[in-house]
This record gives structure tokens, sequence and C-alpha cells, in this order.
């Protein structure tokens, strides 16, 4: 009986040690399931900027609080003021007196050259024009509209460089044929304006557009506009 219960014992045991190999061996042959690795955070993407548009202010149209932001100083943001309007970019540049870095400036604010009688040396004015496009801007005139200023500049810049020279320049059109396209480019003319040009006529002479348009705006803006008129003779 012992000896029966001694077999009994030791068939138990072997039956134990190889239950434990058969799981060592399975725990061997299953794959380690590898650990998730952290989910990496991916870094903020900063928003593109985008290209500033650079913005010319008219002289004669800004307004006091569009002025005071170009930070100019206090004597010479009165003066502008005062002045206004300036017939030309000349009489604006000698307000500005011995102003320091005036280009600047220029980048900022400016009063629109009349591109078919401005002398050549005076579109160098214009921030980044030199002696070759000063020459380009004279050598077709005289220009009949905008479109045209567009078509033979944009031979040799692309299209942004044109548009902003066109800040600071505008062609001057006649009142009894131009379209009304050509007179709502023209400096601080818009729509409602721009009606009123073409309400009254034919014209026979300036001294009718001064009586007529003058029905709308005041001496001071009527002596700015006559800079951007003519009539065929």
């Amino acid at each position: 009986m012992k000896q029966f219960k001694t077999i009994i014992l030791g068939t138990a045991l072997l039956s134990m040690i190889l239950i434990s190999c058969k799981e060592n061996k399975a725990e061997e042959q299953t794959p380690q399931t590898p650990e998730t690795p952290a989910t990496e955070v991916a870094p903020e993407t900063a928003e593109t900027p985008q290209a500033e548009i650079a913005t010319v202010l008219n002289a004669n149209l800004a307004t006091e609080e569009e002025l005071q932001g170009l930070n100019l100083p206090t004597e010479v943001l009165s003066k502008i003021m005062a002045e206004r309007p300036f017939l030309t970019m000349n009489d604006f540049d000698k307000a500005l007196g011995e102003m320091p870095n005036k280009e600047n400036v220029y980048k900022s604010i400016f009063v629109p050259f009349n591109l078919n009688t401005t002398a050549e040396a005076d579109f160098k004015m214009i921030p980044g024009v030199g002696d070759r496009m000063a020459h380009e801007f004279e050598e077709y005139r005289p220009y009949t509209s905008i479109k045209q200023f567009r078509k033979e500049i944009g031979k040799y810049v692309d299209e942004d460089e044109v548009a902003r020279y066109e800040n600071y320049v505008f062609v001057p059109v006649e009142l009894n044929s131009a379209s009304e396209e050509d007179i709502k480019a023209l400096p601080g003319v818009g729509g409602r304006m721009a009606h009123e040009f073409e309400e009254y006529r034919p014209y026979k002479n300036m001294e009718q557009f001064r009586k007529e348009i003058g029905k709308y705006v005041d001496d001071k803006e009527l002596s700015r506009l006559e800079r951007f008129v003519y009539i065929k003779e």
C-alpha cells in the first residue's frame, strides 16, 4: 500500500513538471506584444503668414486717423491737414521739408503723378523706381488709359509690381470719351462720381465741368479733380 501511494505521488509530481514545462515553452513561442509607442505629439503648425499688401495712402484723401498711424511728426501731420489738397507730388514733397528718410515715408503716403506730364527725374521719387524704370515711364507717352500703362510697363516687371506702381501714378482722362472704367481708375474717384462725370456730357469747356461737378464737392476737392481730366479740342 505504501508503495502504491509512492507511485501515485511520483506520477502526480511528474505530471506537474510536464505541464509546467509546456507552459514555459508556450510562453517562449508566443511573440511578446511590443509596447505601443506613445503617440508622438506633432508640433503645432504655425500659420503661414500671408504676404502683406502694401497700402499707399493718398495724401489728399487720407483721414487724420490714418495719417496718425504713420507716426509722422506732429508738426508735419498738421501741415499736411492744413495745406491739402496738394495739386502735385512736388507740393507734398515741399510740405515735408527736410524730413529724413522720405523714401520710406513715400512707401506709405503719396500724391499720384500724372504719367503724361511728370518730369522723368521726378518719377524717381516713387520707391523702387530708378533711372531705367523712370525712363520707361516716360518712353510710352502719351498714355491714353491706365490699361496702356499696364501693358507697356508689364514688359519689364510682373503684375504685382505694375499694380504697386499704380498707387503712384494716374492717366488723365478725356471727359467726353473716357470709359467709366478709366474714370474710376482716377485717384479717389468712385462709382458715384464717375457717374456724375458722365452725366453732363458733352462738356464744352472746363468751366462747365467746374459748374456741374461743383454741385457735389467743395472748391478744394474740385481743384483736385480738375487735374485728372481734360477736354479734347
